[in-house]
């Protein structure tokens, strides 16, 4: 089946997003939050194979913690880890996204669901400013930034939820759908033409369910499932 992935090829630009490492963290655990986020805001593109000793170089560390985060990873279905020693992004069916799509679309809904009631007016607000940083960075043209921002603005809202067990789970699709969202965010253009994320605030605003269950679930659809459509009238 045609996959999603080009040709495998050695990094040799990766850049990975600044971060710091955390007071009670071990470099393993700095090392696994810092790829995990890498992957998960598209940093890691498809088809990019990388050494451990290139990782482990880039993040100023020996290649033992680099290694054991790579297990973790491969393990959450992040990256696979080849018998040349090198790492890729696993590669993707269209199939499978479809799939990977709709599970999102499920979670998310039920997470923005249960963090209704939570969602207060300074609350509300916050998001809302949220929302305008996202804006601002997609009017710059900074993909990375867009990224961050809307995963930052979807985490912010489903954490709201007086039992938050739905997170973990939706970032675990996060992390295998990240590295295609910067192809989803080229062709965004065209296929933002309302702004869902406005559509849910306003309906979280008048506690309406239907309508913030709408606007999350057509903020997905409109920003990446359209990559399965244009695969589509590809193979046709």
């Amino acid at each position: 089946m045609k996959t999603f992935a080009p040709t495998p090829r050695l990094a040799t630009a990766l850049r990975l997003p600044a971060m710091r490492r955390r007071a009670t963290e071990t470099v393993g655990e700095f090392v696994h939050r810092r790829l995990r986020h890498a992957i998960m805001t598209g940093h890691f593109p498809p088809g990019v194979a990388v050494t451990l000793r290139g990782l482990a170089a880039l993040l100023g560390t020996s290649a033992m913690p680099v290694r054991e985060a790579i297990r973790r990873l491969a393990a959450e279905q992040a990256l696979e880890l080849q018998d040349n020693g090198r790492a890729r992004v696993p590669e993707m069916t269209a199939d499978r996204f479809r799939c990977l799509i709709e599970t999102r679309i499920l979670l998310e809904t039920e997470a923005a669901r249960r963090a209704m009631e939570a969602v207060d007016p300074p609350r509300l607000l916050d998001l809302r400013r949220l929302d305008q940083l996202i804006d601002e960075a997609f009017v710059r043209g900074d993909i990375e930034r867009t990224m961050e921002l809307n995963l930052a603005f979807h985490r912010r809202l489903y954490s709201l939820a007086a039992e938050d067990v739905l997170t973990p789970l939706i970032e675990s699709i996060w992390l295998q759908i990240g590295p295609f969202m910067r192809a989803a965010l080229r062709g965004t253009p065209g296929y933002y033409r309302i702004d869902r994320h406005v559509e849910a605030l306003d309906a979280l605003a008048a506690r309406d369910e239907r309508a913030l269950v709408a606007a999350i679930e057509a903020d997905v659809r409109d920003g990446i499932g359209h990559l399965v459509a244009d695969e589509a009238r590809r193979a046709a």
